[in-house]
């Protein structure tokens, strides 16, 4: 798959990627346009071939919608990633500079490493690779760039309006999302390549409530801070109901062989048999902690508060909003109405700022999972493939609008630190482990019939 020197070549292209500022915000007029701009002089700089021989379309000022034309066009795949980072806090302490894309002991770090350049240069690399030995995919292959996924932003929905006017209907799409995984699972040793086949719903709820305010020095009971915190503890103390869908019931089969000796013979049974145990799995994994816990339910916590703007005077308006990452299975209508009979106070307003439905189930007893996971045992053989749900949100959510098959999988092993500095600080990635999901997305192309 290339010698020292090809190696050496791809990381520094990797890096000229990371140095790159490409942030993006909900509010475009703190976006500088001139780091995307940039960005895409440096690919085009870094991917020759991938521009001369690939058909691009600029979408929503800074995203790229790229078309290799295959031997036949009738299941065509979508591969994607973003171009864009969330911003780098002040306060965050980065063992080295986010930006510096530097090198220490195989490791290089810096923002967009893991999320989500690593892919993106990844997925480049690939094609420059394929097209540099005359290779033609089998069919034809498409490659979206969002420019604002981070902000949940409209490049993806423009992305798909294209391929759909174009009456592209993709085999598959993979996206970023799962990963090589390392402790992922207590007492199962082997890392996990979960491949998300469906992510949850992300609706941002306000609750409010109105009232006359006045002086702090003649306060009354049950005013609007006091109604609003009752209601955010009633909601805090009702948690969603607990369920285990489909894809969390055939993860725990396939790992129930890999569990250490001593219990295997016990919990072995127990996890290929999760479907008739149902409750019992779901109410361990409200035991076992939050982030199991979130894997069985819908959530909901309140992330913003604002009230009076001093201290001596009451609030005639106070608010709250919360976040609620909706499973598969609930609804935002449904959502929102359990939200409202929780908190159970006409006073309370329930309003929705921003909703997004679950995305639909992707099939795992199926061609193009099983491509995926043919691919991850070529290039990871001591991972154990498995679907999974995802907590967070990406663009892929989009094409499920016309496509039945998509799936979240970045081919890069991460340890549970690594998945912790997402979005926080010393986001790294290891070289030899980026050079390896170089070659998955490599042999997931050449595979690709």
């Amino acid at each position: 798959m290339g010698g020292p020197t090809t190696h050496a070549s791809a990381i520094e292209r990797l890096q000229a990627l990371i140095r790159i500022p490409t942030v993006s915000y909900a509010d475009r007029d703190l976006i500088d346009p001139k780091p995307f701009e940039e960005f895409a002089e440096q690919l085009e700089r870094n991917y020759p071939l991938l521009h001369q021989h690939l058909e691009k379309t600029i979408v929503r000022d800074h995203g790229m919608l790229f078309h290799w034309k295959g031997t036949a066009a009738t299941r065509p795949v979508v591969l994607m990633a973003h171009i864009d980072v969330v911003p780098v806090e002040e306060t965050d302490t980065w063992q080295h500079p986010a930006f510096g894309a530097e090198i220490h002991d195989g490791v290089l770090w810096g923002r967009g490493t893991l999320d989500d350049k690593g892919c993106l240069a990844g997925i480049c690399e690939a094609v420059e690779r394929l097209l540099g030995q005359g290779f033609t995919p089998e069919q034809d292959i498409w490659l979206s760039f969002g420019c604002d996924e981070e902000v949940m932003g409209q490049a993806a929905p423009a992305a798909v309006e294209i391929l759909r006017e174009r009456g592209v209907s993709p085999w598959f799409v993979l996206d970023e999302g799962g990963a090589v995984a390392y402790d992922a699972f207590p007492g199962v040793k082997p890392p996990l390549a979960v491949i998300g086949v469906t992510e949850k719903g992300i609706t941002n709820v306000q609750l409010s409530v109105e009232g006359r305010g006045g002086h702090a020095s003649m306060p009354t009971r049950m005013d609007t801070t006091a109604r609003l915190a009752r209601a955010i503890l009633r909601l805090d103390s009702n948690p969603f109901p607990s369920s285990v869908p489909p894809p969390t019931i055939e993860m725990f089969r396939r790992i129930a062989d890999h569990l250490p000796g001593p219990l295997r013979p016990i919990l072995g049974p127990v996890l290929k048999n999760t479907d008739k145990l149902k409750p019992v799995l779901a109410r361990a994994l409200v035991a076992a902690g939050n982030e199991s816990a979130a894997m069985t339910r819908t959530t909901t916590v309140v992330t913003t508060l604002s009230g009076s703007p001093a201290n001596n005077v009451i609030a005639s308006k106070a608010t709250a909003g919360v976040n609620v990452r909706i499973m598969t299975g609930d609804t935002v209508a449904g959502v929102v109405e359990r939200i409202a009979s929780v908190i159970n106070d006409d006073q309370v307003h329930v309003d929705v700022v921003e909703s997004n439905e679950p995305s639909p189930l992707s099939p795992t007893d199926d061609d193009a999972f099983r491509l995926i996971e043919a691919t991850i045992n070529q290039t990871h053989p001591d991972a154990v493939p498995t679907p999974y749900v995802m907590m967070g949100a990406t663009d892929s959510r989009f094409f499920t609008a016309i496509c039945a098959r998509v799936y979240r999988f970045a081919p890069f092993r991460m340890s549970k630190a690594q998945r912790e500095s997402i979005h926080s600080f010393d986001e790294r990635i290891g070289v030899d482990d980026w050079l390896e999901g170089v070659d998955f997305y490599q042999r997931l192309i050449e595979g690709i019939a």
